[in-house]
Parts: structure tokens; C-alpha cells; sequence
């Protein structure tokens, strides 16, 4: 669990976006976080910070249609699952749904998934905001425990 929230705090510090944040769940194998960011990052700047995010925190992003992202998806699910009721199945190309759905309400969005093999867990964040790069700047991140990262990464 402590694994788990300190690498939502390297997230939140880099992104700074620590004021306001809010778990939307907190269990001791998933974290879930939302808030609103204290920068003003561009949109065309979007994939430079997650790119630059991805190497402050020692990570290493997996393809969104490959077996890794495909197994963190699952294990993502279950245990989102074991803590609250969710109709329906798990799909990764929901990933890519969720951000054609936002940009049709005219907001830009990105996100990564990926995993950081030292702390042994998985992450999805994913920042959005209106396309026409005023307001906020809103985080959404995942952190889940990756029992499988050191055994994929040997």
C-alpha cells in the first residue's frame, strides 16, 4: 500500500497537482486519483510532459494493445472490482474509446500506461482539458499493485 501511494505522490508532485486531490479509491492493491493541476500546460505540450513524467519516475510505458498492458488492464479491473460493484467486462480498447469521447466534447486528452519495475506496480494517468487551452488541467491516475513486474522485467 505505502508503494502505492508513494508513487501517486511522484505523479502528483510532478504534475503539481497535489491541491484539491481526492482518492477516488484506496485500497491496499489500487489507488485512484483525481485532481486539478496547478500548471498551465499547453495541449500541444501534453505528450512532452507525460513522456518527461514517465522518466522522472523511472517508468516504462507498455503498449495500450500488448500482452503487458493487456494483463495490468485485468489486474487493474479485478481489483477495482473487488472493492465496488462495475457492470459490464474489461477492455483495453476502452482506453482509446474514453479519449475519442472526450475530444467529441472538445477536450484534449492523453494518457500512458505503464509500469515502474523498481517500486513494482502499474499506473494509467491520463490529463485532459478544454481544447482550446483554457481552464483547468485535470489529472486521473491509476496505481496498482504489479505483483508480475519484476518476474517480466529479469
Amino acid at each position: 500500500m505505502v508503494k502505492l501511494h508513494r508513487t501517486a505522490q511522484k505523479i502528483m508532485k510532478f504534475l503539481d497537482a497535489f491541491k484539491g486531490s481526492r482518492p477516488a479509491l484506496d485500497s491496499q492493491f489500487i489507488l485512484i486519483v483525481r485532481s486539478i493541476s496547478a500548471l498551465n500546460i499547453s495541449v500541444n505540450d501534453f505528450k512532452k510532459t507525460l513522456d518527461d513524467l514517465i522518466v522522472e519516475i523511472d517508468g516504462k510505458e507498455i503498449g495500450e494493445f500488448s500482452k503487458s498492458a493487456s494483463a495490468l488492464l485485468n489486474r487493474m479491473d479485478e481489483q477495482i472490482r473487488s472493492n465496488v460493484h462495475v457492470g459490464g467486462y474489461t477492455d483495453a480498447g476502452g482506453i482509446e474509446r474514453m479519449k475519442k469521447s472526450l475530444e467529441e466534447l472538445n477536450v484534449a486528452t492523453e494518457y500512458r500506461l505503464l509500469k515502474v519495475p523498481k517500486m513494482g506496480v502499474g499506473v494509467f494517468v491520463v490529463i485532459w482539458k478544454d481544447k482550446t487551452d483554457q481552464g483547468p488541467l485535470f489529472v486521473e491516475i491509476v496505481v496498482s499493485d504489479d505483483e508480475d513486474t519484476d518476474n517480466e522485467e529479469k
